[in-house]
């Protein structure tokens, strides 16, 4: 691959940052875990209370990089034949035809993932480790590529199913979306009173400014990133650290380490490196390893939190030279 493909590549999703501020208004750090997310063929996570632009941020993401997306409620009664799609009598020609679900798209938003029951949310892990569904014991290739963006709410916990460890660890990501900054906040309010409307992001002047075939050539490019054995040896160090935290309950498996190590590879390459340092690891340790963890129950009652005992293994780690 030329690096005059790769470079365009680059050029075009840091572009993205001011194409999706057209519509959301600081999220800079979200809109970044999502691209590397794309980048690692990863899934994220994003936690958030209502009103903070969830929604809103897939939306405009799927329409800046020109990519269908659906987004499904999920609700207590939902099926999985709601996500996966379902065979139908055609009293016509007195056969089953597939009728394909939501899940068939590029960008799939999972709206309150905890909200529906264990049964459809592992409706969604052949999907997102498989990338296909299997209907009737015929398997069905999605489309490429594949990404599912899931939402949670962190405090409401009443009829909720949290999703087991399992199926959070099928996450490359999770992601904090933070209540905006007094500034941010008068920016949001300025534009909706000057007539923006979140429905219709055409017309906030919203455009494609990346597809599909830009996200190959960045993904190629990633792959080729150079990891040195001792960025890889810091990288499980973190990892075992975690197994044996007096904080924790349950350590990060090596998928996470995997999943650290890719993710450091795409900030690297999207800063404007081939190679990976020990600061593109700790930049992405926290959003790639939260989710990973389990705290103790008396950790949790003395007011630690998964992040807390992620910096402090951070800070303690040795870093190589």
């Amino acid at each position: 691959m030329s690096d005059s493909s790769a470079d365009s590549a680059r050029s075009s999703l840091e572009t993205l940052r001011t194409e999706i501020s057209k519509a959301v208004v600081g999220q800079d750090a979200a809109v970044t875990g999502l691209v590397v997310a794309l980048l690692c063929r990863g899934h994220v996570l994003l936690e958030g209370v209502p009103g903070v632009a969830k929604t809103l941020l897939v939306r405009t993401l799927a329409a800046s990089l020109a990519l269908d997306t659906k987004r499904v409620q999920f609700t207590p009664d939902l099926m999985p034949s709601d996500v996966t799609g379902s065979l139908v009598y055609d009293s016509r020609s007195s056969e089953f035809s597939f009728q394909p679900g939501p899940v068939f798209t590029n960008l799939l938003l999972a709206d309150e993932i905890n909200r529906t029951p264990p049964k459809t949310q592992a409706s969604l892990l052949e999907a997102m480790e498989e990338r296909q569904v299997s209907v009737d014991g015929t398997p069905r290739l999605l489309p490429h590529p594949f990404l599912v963006v899931a939402t949670q709410n962190p405090v409401e916990y009443e009829g909720t199913y949290p999703l087991p460890e399992a199926q959070l660890d099928r996450f490359l990501l999770k992601l904090n979306i933070p209540l905006p900054t007094r500034e941010h906040e008068i920016s949001v309010l300025t534009r909706h009173a000057e007539g923006f409307d979140p429905g219709d992001l055409s017309s906030a002047g919203v455009r494609p400014v990346a597809g599909p075939d830009e996200l190959d050539t960045a993904r190629a490019a990633v792959s080729e990133t150079s990891v040195s054995p001792e960025v890889t040896s810091y990288v499980v160090d973190i990892c075992r650290a975690t197994r044996t935290s007096p904080s924790l309950s349950l350590g990060v498996s090596p998928r996470g380490a995997t999943a650290l190590l890719s993710t450091a590879r795409a900030w690297a390459w999207l800063t404007g490196r081939d190679y990976v340092i020990p600061d593109d690891v700790k930049a992405l340790a926290l959003p790639t390893l939260r989710h990973r963890v389990q705290l103790r129950p008396e950790a949790e009652m003395e007011g630690v939190t998964a992040d807390s005992v992620i910096h402090s293994l951070l800070a303690h780690v040795p870093v190589p030279r």
